[in-house]
């Protein structure tokens, strides 16, 4: 079981980051709050806590070993708690996590559906049911310090919105995510997913 690596920060896309160490480079894929902690830290040594999963289907042989990172034991332990809540799991959590450990706590200690709706895949049965086993344990996550990062000129959940769009669309996970990738490259900034999506049909049409 790898529950540490440490080596240097190569590559950082929307969903995971390249890290090289010796002769290998390792994928570990990552929530949207750590993406903001490495953002700045490309080209640079890091550490990151792992936890490992096996993605696939048994039944089908087709079983891959996975890693996600975190910056410290606390967002760690913090995700998999909310990977325990049934009909969460790890994907949708590496999905929904857009916002800092901090506010996703406070909004769950604090009975705020409201706010834990806006989460990407998180509708109203989920958040219920998170806070209904979540609630009370999360008082330790809520005082975690909160760091600052390099600002974005846009909302930090544009990007996981739009990928939910894409696949509400239709678009398959694969596609979606490269589409989004291919437009976050560019640079450019958007305040809302209908900005994001405008930029993509006109790129569509180009």
């Amino acid at each position: 079981m790898i529950t540490n690596i440490r080596g240097q920060l190569v590559e950082l896309n929307l969903t995971e980051a390249i890290i090289s160490v010796g002769a290998f480079d390792y994928q570990v894929f990552i929530p949207e709050f750590v993406r903001r902690q490495l953002q700045s830290l490309i080209g640079q040594e890091v550490s990151l806590k792992t936890i490992q999963y096996i993605e696939g289907n048994p039944q089908k042989g087709r079983l891959t070993p996975r890693l996600i990172g975190f910056m410290n034991h606390a967002e760690k332990e913090f995700f998999e708690l909310v990977c325990s809540v049934d009909g969460v799991g790890v994907k949708k959590t590496l999905r929904a996590m857009v916002r800092p450990v901090k506010e996703v706590a406070t909004a769950i200690e604090e009975n705020d559906l409201k706010q834990l709706t806006t989460l990407p895949g998180i509708g109203p049965a989920v958040a219920e049911r998170i806070v209904a086993k979540l609630r009370r344990k999360m008082t330790k996550f809520a005082l975690i310090i909160a760091k600052e990062f390099p600002a974005d000129e846009q909302s930090p959940d544009v990007f996981g919105e739009a990928y939910e769009a894409l696949l509400s669309l239709g678009y398959s996970a694969t596609e979606a995510r490269t589409k989004v990738e291919t437009i976050a490259a560019e640079g450019k900034k958007f305040k809302n997913i209908e900005d994001f999506l405008t930029a993509l049909y006109q790129q569509e049409r180009g």
